[in-house]
């Protein structure tokens, strides 16, 4: 009997999200780039690797001095705190596609394998939330 309540319950463990289960690679919710997540110093970043266009430039980027380099190589995610309350990481998220950064949360659903992003301004029930599939 303990051996059937162990394996009942053993998916449901596997779902517990540790600080660094974020870390991997993700396509883009369009699949037209590869966002790397990683840790450094204790705080996780989202670095573009790869584009479908990877010669595009930043150019709505508000500071127009960063506006010839490329989208490629940017971190759009980025100072993300785990946080051990919600299973989740809070941070900003900058939209290349719009020039605009957001507050923006991430959680970890389908055993790991999808990332959602949700992004907002001031309150995080008014936002989008996005999804990343992760690259195996």
């Amino acid at each position: 009997m303990k051996k059937a309540l162990i394996v009942l319950f053993l998916p449901l463990l596997s779902f517990a999200t540790d600080k660094d289960d974020c870390v991997g690679l993700f396509w883009s919710p369009d699949k037209d780039g590869k966002i790397k997540v990683y840790e450094k110093g204790g705080m996780y970043y989202g670095k573009l690797i790869w584009s479908i266009r990877p010669d595009e430039l930043d150019t709505e980027n508000p500071d127009e001095s960063l506006r010839s380099r490329k989208k490629v190589g940017l971190d759009i995610f980025y100072d993300f705190k785990f946080d051990d309350d919600d299973s989740e990481w809070n941070g900003y998220i900058y939209d290349p596609q719009s020039g605009n950064t957001y507050k923006c949360n991430m959680w970890l659903v389908d055993g790991g394998k999808t990332l959602k992003v949700r992004g907002y301004v001031g309150i995080s029930w008014i936002g989008r939330t996005e999804d990343f599939e992760r690259i195996e």
